[in-house]
């Protein structure tokens, strides 16, 4: 009988209601032949109340701790879930991250998978239960337990479809796969059926949520496709996310497949080379995902060789004050506004001479009249910076030129 790795976010088990619905759909899976692992966010909103709990306690709270409180969120829905298929007439059984096996390095709040065990995983398969299993979360070699950071569940999903042996792991969420651009911003976007592991990546890195890109990587290494489907929605009906050989015919010539955008980034920038006073910075308020560059001119606003800039995500920063405060001591200057990073992702963008998706893009950036940085090119993604409030015209401007002919 086959394995499949089912993992459901925050919003698909956020009240009892849908935790039922939930525990439906899973017992679907099994009664078409599958034996069914279940991963499961935090209901709702609790982590980020969790955290707010914390911040009312102390203004900085230890790390170490924060696990201890944060990973509480994904034991309720675990056990609630558990619970629910119990009372559906099934064998059901839920394990913390630590009960499974996952196994990470030990930096808290942003660990990563290093292997898994999941030995107690598969007695329970063999069992014939369903196996319910906390995401977000792991214990590390010196037996404390860790969190992965935000969208560790589809990591925990994917290490786990890939120890297993699993045919796919499904990611459950509101949206029914990964579309060219966000709806909200590009009401003509459309549902991608199939996108490669370094598209999704690429997509995942840049501000497309339905995905974590980690969880991809995993993906990558290890050959699991891997579905992002709704929670409503039929088995395996939503985005293919696998290698390009598997792709469909018409998928498959060099176009732009996405467009995404990335907000919330502060722009450290100044003269020469980088001062060892901000790796200090990023260092102590543990950013771990920003990017330095050197020598790149920001068009509109004092172009030039031999300067460097740095792009922080605000939300590794709570708040970001004393970072900017840092930034400027060490002899940084930050934009005072925050800027957004706007991403094509697809094959073979730098092809075609005048006409190539390159060339066209880049008619649209300078035609908006927007401060700009960049852009960062490859055969697989074009990339802009631009303050935060131009951002949903850019990406609006960039799906019409490169997209919407070809849907």
């Amino acid at each position: 009988m086959s394995v499949i790795v089912q993992k459901y976010g925050g919003s698909s088990v956020s009240t009892p209601e849908k935790i039922l619905k939930v525990a439906a759909r899973v017992l679907e899976a099994r009664a078409a032949g599958h034996r069914v692992v279940v991963v499961v966010s935090a209901m709702g909103n609790t982590t980020n109340d969790l955290l707010e709990l914390a911040r009312r306690v102390s203004p900085s709270p230890e790390r170490r701790e924060l696990d201890m409180l944060l990973t509480v969120g994904e034991r309720i829905s675990m056990s609630l879930l558990s619970m629910a298929i119990q009372d559906l007439g099934a064998s059901a059984v839920s394990f913390t991250g630590s009960q499974s096996g996952i196994i990470t390095t030990d930096d808290h709040t942003n660990a990563r998978i290093l292997k898994v065990r999941p030995h107690r995983i598969e007695a329970a398969l063999e069992a014939g239960k369903v196996v319910i299993v906390a995401g977000f979360q792991g214990v590390s070699e010196r037996l404390e337990i860790t969190s992965l950071g935000r969208g560790g569940s589809d990591t925990t999903a994917v290490a786990l479809a890939a120890a297993l042996g699993a045919d796919y792991a499904e990611i459950c969420s509101d949206v029914d796969g990964v579309y060219s651009a966000d709806p909200r911003v590009v009401p003509s976007a459309r549902r991608v059926e199939h996108l490669s592991y370094e598209e999704m990546q690429t997509l995942a890195d840049s501000g497309a949520k339905v995905l974590n890109a980690e969880a991809v990587e995993w993906a990558r290494r290890n050959g699991v496709e891997v579905v992002c489907a709704a929670t409503e929605g039929a088995l395996r009906v939503g985005t293919r996310v696998s290698a390009p050989a598997d792709a469909p015919r018409a998928h498959r010539h060099e176009r732009a497949s996405g467009v995404t955008h990335h907000p919330g980034l502060l722009y450290v920038h100044g003269h020469g080379a980088p001062p060892e006073g901000l790796w200090e910075a990023l260092a102590r308020f543990g950013v771990v995902d920003a990017e330095v560059t050197c020598g790149g001119p920001l068009a509109g606003a004092d172009a030039g060789e031999g300067r460097w800039a740095c792009w922080v995500p605000t939300q590794n920063l709570h708040p970001p004050a004393p970072f900017i405060e840092a930034a400027r001591a060490a002899g940084g200057q930050v934009w005072p506004e925050p800027w957004t990073r706007v991403t094509v992702v697809g094959r073979g963008l730098l092809g075609g001479g005048e006409g190539s998706p390159l060339a066209r893009a880049a008619a649209v950036v300078r035609a908006l009249g927007i401060p700009y940085h960049g852009p960062e090119v490859s055969a697989a993604h074009l990339r802009w910076a631009v303050p935060a409030a131009s951002a949903p015209a850019l990406v609006r401007a960039l799906h019409e030129a490169l997209i919407t002919p070809h849907a």
